[in-house]
């Protein structure tokens, strides 16, 4: 990574177990992130304001109820009408196959699904944001 990132882990919705939320903060953090963990039972205008005040690189949404089709388009758009497009949003938990490309057209940069290797997060994640800052530079 170019530097170290910023990242809210975010558990909107109703969703009562965080442990892999917790698993995924404390990786990120492990690999060199920044992280700030929201906590349960967030309302996606939560998510976002936690994003504008910790000025956030990128936000991670763990979901695991079911909602994730309503909750992260609402995400994503109120980031966007805060001005805050420029932060990547990943997605991860129990989601079906054929969600995803539902979440990467509603503006999903990466799906990450039960089973994939915390490391491969980390590395997927500072290499997007660091082409990220390269295109803005450019």
């Amino acid at each position: 990574m170019k530097r170290p990132y910023r990242v809210v882990v975010a558990k909107p919705g109703l969703d009562g177990h965080d442990r892999g939320a917790k698993v995924i903060a404390r990786a990120l953090r492990d690999e060199g992130f920044e992280v700030v963990y929201t906590g349960l039972h967030q309302t996606p205008e939560q998510v976002v304001q936690a994003v504008i005040q910790e000025d956030a690189d990128a936000i991670g949404l763990s979901l695991l109820s079911g909602a994730h089709l309503t909750l992260v388009p609402k995400i994503v758009e109120l980031l966007n009408t805060a001005g805050r497009e420029d932060v990547l949003v990943i997605v991860g938990g129990i989601i079906p196959e054929g969600d995803i490309p539902l979440l990467e057209k509603a503006g999903v940069a990466k799906v990450f699904t039960p089973g994939s290797p915390l490391p491969e997060i980390g590395q997927w994640l500072g290499g997007a944001l660091d082409k990220r800052e390269e295109a803005s530079a450019s």
